[in-house]
């Protein structure tokens, strides 16, 4: 272990929530030991402004329980306690200790049990143990640095200073041993090294591949919440380059991936959705994971659709189908929720109307709740260089008209007697005026 006082280091305790120095004091106090840790320490050394404040102790979670009204103790894998401070919530969690067949702990706590699968896979971590094994517990070297409040200090088991210096993300112990404990710890690694413009260390990066393909065994609801940090968190862009440059985002979006690395058009796409979606959490606008789900799928449902219309299929039927088989798909490697995917869906099928630049029936499509997301969305397609014969000019200049002037008709070739749906449109017999008397 080493010690770093508070002369070399420059966390500051002004920097860090009042809540968070009110949990370690009081755990303090009852005699336990409590430690500020993970991404709140690690910002602070690189100068950042955490929004998240996580502590670990030698409590045990009922234990923190007992000391805070209104906490609640979560999560089955590996327990921790959720502590309310004001409008601030802690997350305190217990040191964990060694395995079965590993160093036994020294802190005199009782342990629970732990369980893997027969791939080594953890599925249930509820062992306690000391600082020291806390530290070596955790995935990330940068991500297990603990700060002292009371003494000021930082400690460091597993050269995360080090690390830090030299801007590298490094699996603690094997990479491959960890790996094939928690495969996500993968995913981690990637978000990570985006997050923080970290390169990865030579020996995590190697071992990756080998143990990559464990993550089709991960519960897709699982998956699904890491995709919200991996591509909700303000780096995108940064992220999905890191899943591609270690053949992660097959796991993820095994047809994406295939598409994407076969049409640069397909790839211009996703990464303008990227770059919106990061512009957008940086001004603190609102953010969906529908839109991005509509991209990193859309090169799958519109070549699906166009082999539908092929054979002679609609194309609003075809789009329809497509849609439904593809998501169908999804699902089963990524839980995505519906309250997600019939909002994508929507944006897709909403792109057959905007298709035909239709003057007439333009007001009304502007009021409809899908018509942003989907004119956004016809915008990035024409950015990554899609031919949509320039109706995106038609709709940007039409909503800057007046409401009582219209643009003409943008003629498309669907509007040739074809109303989307494959039945040409009958047009009503004129009505003959009655002769003069």
């Amino acid at each position: 272990m080493k010690v770093i006082p508070r002369d070399q280091h420059c966390i500051s305790r002004k920097n860090i929530s009042d809540g968070a120095l009110k949990v370690m004091a009081r755990l303090r106090q009852a005699d336990h030991e409590a430690y500020l840790v993970g991404g709140a320490v690690r910002d602070l050394l690189l100068g950042g402004h955490p929004k998240d404040f996580d502590v670990a102790t030698d409590a045990t979670p009922e234990e923190v329980h007992a000391l805070f009204r209104g906490s609640r103790i979560i999560g089955r894998r590996f327990r921790i306690v959720h502590v309310r401070m004001g409008r601030e919530i802690i997350e305190v969690t217990t040191f964990r200790g060694h395995h079965d067949g590993e160093p036994p702990a020294r802190s005199g706590k009782v342990k629970g049990p732990s369980h893997r699968s027969e791939q080594g896979l953890l599925l249930r971590d509820n062992v306690f143990g000391t600082l020291e094994e806390d530290a070596v517990r955790r995935d990330l070297t940068v991500n297990a640095l603990y700060y002292d409040a009371a003494s000021f200090a930082v400690y460091d088991h597993v050269h995360g200073m080090q690390d830090l210096e030299r801007r590298s993300v490094c699996i603690i112990g094997d990479p491959e041993q960890r790996f094939r404990e928690d495969p996500v710890r993968m995913l981690r690694v990637a978000r990570f090294a985006a997050k923080l413009q970290f390169g990865v260390d030579s020996e995590t990066a190697a071992a990756i591949p080998r143990c990559a393909s464990l993550l089709r065994e991960i519960p897709s609801a699982r998956l699904f919440d890491e995709f919200l940090k991996l591509f909700l968190s303000g780096y995108a862009e940064r992220t999905f380059d890191a899943l591609l440059e270690h053949d992660l985002l097959v796991y993820l979006f095994p047809e994406s991936d295939e598409a994407l690395r076969r049409d640069p058009t397909a790839m211009a796409l996703v990464r303008a959705a990227m770059r919106s979606t990061d512009t957008r959490i940086k001004a603190e606008k609102p953010v969906t994971p529908a839109f991005l789900l509509a991209a990193l799928l859309w090169p799958v449902t519109s070549r699906l659709a166009a082999q539908l219309r092929e054979r002679g299929e609609p194309p609003v039927p075809a789009m329809h189908s497509a849609a439904q088989q593809v998501i169908a798909s999804a699902v089963a490697t990524i839980a995505i929720p519906r309250r997600f995917s019939q909002p994508m869906r929507e944006i897709w099928e909403f792109q057959l109307r905007l298709q035909r630049g239709d003057s007439r029936k333009a007001r009304e499509l502007l009021q409809n709740r899908r018509f942003r997301a989907a004119y956004d969305f016809l915008l990035l397609r024409e950015e990554a260089g899609e031919d949509t014969g320039g109706v995106g000019e038609f709709w940007t200049e039409f909503q800057e008209r007046p409401e009582n002037q219209n643009l003409p008709m943008l003629e498309t070739p669907s509007d040739a007697g074809d109303d989307g749906s494959g039945r040409a449109r009958r047009r009503r017999p004129r009505k003959r005026r009655p002769p003069s008397p």
